[in-house]
């Protein structure tokens, strides 16, 4: 493996299932993108996944030939598939493998020390992960949502602006990306 290197910048998106994550952190990345930041995406899972599927050459390798780690190169693209006893902190990963990055967006992880931003829909859920208590409360930077409670520490960016997402953007940059 890679030696570790010094940590990027991370922050993590929060939320209960489908309420918009994944769709924050895409909008967010092709924003902070767009305005020539180098983000980076980390993306926590809960059970395992295959990225490749079943009878493709890597798949095999992995599965039926067991390799330690299977990667994937073409003329665009790098992938590194790897097995490992133990999940490993964010912030290694972030350290081993996305150094580089100005900013390491992290999708999930919502019991980890990392400052997190959470999307909150009414109409999904009727109160937030923060709200119940679930983690570390330190942790939450600002909230995204359709229904701000009304004792939140943090920045709120309604979803009922139309520039949330822009105003979004201007924090993260302010608060992240000042390197």
């Amino acid at each position: 493996m890679p030696e570790t290197t010094a940590t990027p910048p991370m922050l993590a998106i929060v939320g209960k299932k489908h309420v918009g994550k994944t769709t924050l952190v895409a909008r967010l990345c092709a924003t902070l993108t767009h305005r020539g930041h180098r983000i980076m995406v980390l993306k926590h899972g809960s059970h395992t996944f295959n990225l490749d599927p079943a009878a493709t050459d890597t798949y095999r390798h992995y599965h039926e030939g067991q390799a330690a780690r299977v990667a994937m190169a073409s003329p665009d693209k790098f992938a590194l598939v790897s097995r490992w006893d133990e999940e490993l902190a964010p912030e290694t990963i972030a350290a081993r493998y996305l150094a580089d990055a100005d900013l390491v967006l992290c999708e999930g992880f919502k019991r980890s020390a990392l400052p997190k931003v959470e999307i909150s829909r009414r109409a999904v859920f009727p109160t937030s992960l923060w709200a119940d208590g679930v983690g570390d409360a330190s942790t939450w930077r600002a909230m995204v949502t359709d229904a701000p409670p009304s004792t939140f520490p943090g920045a709120i960016f309604s979803l009922d602006d139309v520039r949330w997402l822009e105003a979004l953007a201007d924090w993260t940059e302010t608060h992240f990306l000042t390197r």
